[in-house]
């Protein structure tokens, strides 16, 4: 591949990507803007695939059919992306990339002290599974944005609408992990997994899979709207897994976005917090601007009742990983202490919590 990804030097959280008169780097910034801003999939996908293009040639063939105006003769490559490589090899930025650039020199929400603090991102997805861009364009994003680990989250096999990885695929997955953290170094990309709690509480991935993870994320995807009694059993039983470190997105509501509302799941909140507790599980606080879950209400809750937490995108693409003050913001309005937000700490000290809650 002739262009490699570069450092984005993002300050202080503040998205400002340079992009030293590179097209690549410029198509790979429009989409991240595009994401960060919660653009349509395929206007993202655009300019990622041009990008994805792009970066097979030489950037001299690049700049040859830049030129001669034949960009767009290539599969994946429309006018829109063309104008923006023709504009930076031009100028060194484009119209859109300035547009995007005014629009985006604000974190897009508040907790600025508690997102400062946090070192990691703890739940993440790539196209492994049902996530838009590869490993290594989500590790190197986290790290520009300031972080110094990442955990890969994508999803266990059960959820096949998700493209949910076997046992086989996950540990394939770890030889593209290893590549990635001696690329990044000292930035180090985690084996993670997001499982599924199942109907009967049990976890569906094996225990001699998640021993070999440095985090495991359990949420529920199905049968959101089971009875109370039902859906606090199972909740209850899907945290008391020895091998569970966070409960993810706990009432699986939907507060806005494409996939329309869903109201929160009906659980013994109490029970399950509880259960979190004497088990060592952290409450995700989740990001996402359609979840932002748990509600207010649960956040103190799971507060008062001594949880600790992970503020955590949920990311699906690179640009979404910069959503973390989503969530700081509200960990912040509910007077969440930093000291327990388990990814304020340092990869080491993520491995130290986990091996005292086994």
């Amino acid at each position: 591949m002739a262009h490699g990804g570069s450092g984005w030097g993002i300050p202080d959280h503040v998205t400002a990507i340079p992009v030293d008169g590179d097209p690549i780097a410029a198509l790979r910034a429009v989409a991240f803007y595009l994401e960060r801003e919660r653009a349509e999939t395929y206007r993202v996908k655009a300019y990622r695939s041009a990008a994805e293009k792009l970066a097979e040639l030489d950037p001299d063939d690049v700049a040859k059919r830049a030129r001669a105006g034949t960009l767009t003769d290539l599969k994946g490559v429309g006018k829109k992306t063309a104008a923006v490589v023709t504009e930076v090899l031009d100028g060194g930025t484009s119209a859109t990339l300035a547009d995007l650039e005014a629009r985006h020199t604000e974190p897009v929400a508040g907790g600025a002290a508690i997102r400062a603090a946090l070192r990691g991102d703890c739940h993440t997805h790539s196209t492994w599974s049902d996530g838009g861009s590869d490993i290594l364009e989500m590790a190197r994003t986290a790290r520009d944005l300031g972080h110094e680990w990442m955990v890969l989250t994508d999803h266990s096999e059960n959820l096949t609408v998700a493209n949910g990885l076997t046992p086989e695929r996950r540990r394939l997955q770890f030889d593209v992990i290893a590549q990635v953290n001696e690329e990044l170094a000292p930035f180090r990309l985690l084996r993670g997994i997001e499982v599924d709690i199942l109907e009967d509480g049990d976890i569906d991935a094996p225990d001699d899979l998640l021993e070999e993870l440095d985090l495991v994320v359990a949420s529920v995807h199905s049968k959101l709207r089971a009875p109370s009694e039902l859906m606090t059993a199972r909740m209850v039983a899907g945290v008391s897994h020895p091998l569970v470190d966070v409960l993810g997105h706990c009432t699986g509501r939907l507060v806005t976005g494409g996939r329309g509302t869903r109201p929160p799941s009906t659980f013994d909140a109490e029970a399950v917090f509880d259960a979190c507790i004497e088990n060592g599980v952290a409450v995700e606080i989740n990001s996402r601007p359609e979840r932002l879950d748990p509600p207010r209400t649960l956040l103190r809750q799971a507060l008062a009742s001594g949880c600790e937490f992970v503020v955590d995108t949920d990311a699906h693409a690179p640009g979404q990983l910069d959503w973390q003050p989503y969530g700081a913001e509200r960990a912040e309005e509910c007077e969440v202490p930093v000291d327990r937000i388990v990814n304020t700490r340092s990869a080491d000290d993520l491995a130290a919590w986990r091996s005292l809650n086994r």
